[in-house]
């Protein structure tokens, strides 16, 4: 059909669609083994990092032991690669026998006693991006009841070898399937990734009434240059996204690579800061078995954690670019606080910005008890009016998490 026709079809689809689903009411949190661990499926020359049910026991014990769970890392999601080459004589999708013997259930089973959520990954397509099977329209209802019966509690649905037509059918298809299996499942979907990410095309409206989460843009890898990529996607495109975004509908700028090999110590603090003023989901792909405790610290900071999971669930916008290569992004947060982060794109040394509360578009005549997020180190009083700097190190982040102590008589 043509996109009006679509849309139309769409829109009289609607009703039934809506999610509602009283999930991810923050953003999800949580350890996805894409980025770092791809789809390495040769356990007998790799043994310790293959996509097996080890990995993901092995994962689950460092989530709930290392202090990740008690600060909302919760999920623990399969990518691809997990399923066996064919469906089983009944049609149904089944764990690759010699990678998961114990099947998912008892891996599901395994990561409830530790506190913990269990996620998967399906491809709304003939086959997934790995070449695994797909899950063509006539599959839909199938799948989502086996996910539902092995416990699973968010599923991840890619769009490898489908078309637009089937992703228009296929995706809202899929929400009424899971809300149908009667188990409460975050549904995180790729949909707008396929689609270019954008107006016309992408119809937020719909998407945040059929998904969770959802994939917007290009897949992260390890790299600065990847990171940069996606901010830029983002925040130039933050008038149609930024709306988007709320309670149990989130853009998801993909996974957090700190702990890995491509970021420094300054972007890695970075991404942290950028992707919590976002308002995205915080899903690690790293290994939790060998962290150095400098990245554990950064993902491990309790005040950022507390932005990012703020229950307005306001996603932030770049507020101030300027010609030095400092940029500034503003998120309001529930009771009258704020988190800003002014961040260089510099390459050279550290910089000292000035600037004031005022020219931030701060309400007039107001004071505030400013805490950086990194240091800990705290400033009472400062108001609206007030000078301040910041010396921010290049590709590095401030971040302050503003409360007022005095607002203004209205």
């Amino acid at each position: 059909p043509s996109g009006l026709a679509l849309a139309v079809a769409l829109a009289l689809a609607l009703p039934s669609v809506a999610l509602e689903n009283g999930l991810a009411r923050t953003p999800p949190m949580g350890w996805l083994a894409w980025e770092r661990f791809r789809c390495n499926v040769d356990c007998r020359a790799d043994p310790h990092n293959c996509i097996s049910e080890r990995l993901f026991f092995e994962m689950a014990d460092r989530l709930a032991e290392d202090g990740w769970r008690v600060l909302g890392y919760q999920y623990i999601n399969i990518d691809d690669c997990w399923s066996a080459k064919q469906r089983d004589a009944a049609g149904r999708l089944v764990p690759d026998p010699e990678r998961f013997p114990s099947g998912i259930r008892a891996l599901a089973d395994y990561v409830h006693a530790k506190g913990l959520k269990l996620g998967i990954y399906g491809d709304l397509g003939n086959l997934t991006c790995g070449g695994y099977p797909g899950t063509t329209l006539d599959y839909v209802k199938q799948d989502a009841q086996t996910f539902a019966e092995w416990g699973v509690d968010m599923l991840k649905l890619d769009g490898c070898y489908s078309s637009e037509e089937e992703q228009a059918k296929g995706y809202p298809e899929m929400a009424r399937a899971l809300n149908a299996t009667g188990r409460p499942i975050v549904y995180s979907c790729s949909w707008p990734a396929y689609q270019g990410g954008l107006p016309p095309k992408v119809n937020y409206t719909i998407l945040a009434e059929v998904c969770n989460l959802w994939r917007n843009y290009d897949d992260i890898e390890d790299s600065w240059d990847s990171v940069l990529s996606i901010l830029d996607w983002f925040f130039t495109n933050q008038d149609v996204l930024q709306p988007a975004a709320g309670p149990g509908h989130w853009n998801d700028p993909d996974m957090l690579i700190i702990g890995n090999f491509g970021l420094s110590y300054e972007q890695s603090r970075s991404q942290m800061a950028l992707w919590t003023v976002m308002a995205a989901p915080l899903l690690m792909s790293t290994d939790l078995r060998t962290i150095s405790p400098a990245a554990k610290e950064i993902l491990q900071n309790h005040l950022m954690i507390q932005i990012n999971q703020d229950p307005l669930g306001i996603q932030g916008r770049r507020i101030v670019k300027e010609k030095s290569l400092i940029e500034v992004f503003l998120r309001p947060l529930s009771q009258a606080a704020s988190a800003l982060v002014f961040f260089s794109r510099r390459t050279d040394r550290p910089f000292l910005y000035t600037t004031s509360l005022a020219k931030l578009h701060f309400p007039e005549n107001a004071m505030y008890e400013v805490q950086d997020v990194y240091s800990g180190k705290i400033i009472s009083g400062l108001k609206t009016g007030d000078n301040f700097s910041v010396v921010i190190n290049p590709s590095g982040v401030v971040m302050w998490y503003l409360r007022p102590m005095a607002l203004p008589v209205q």
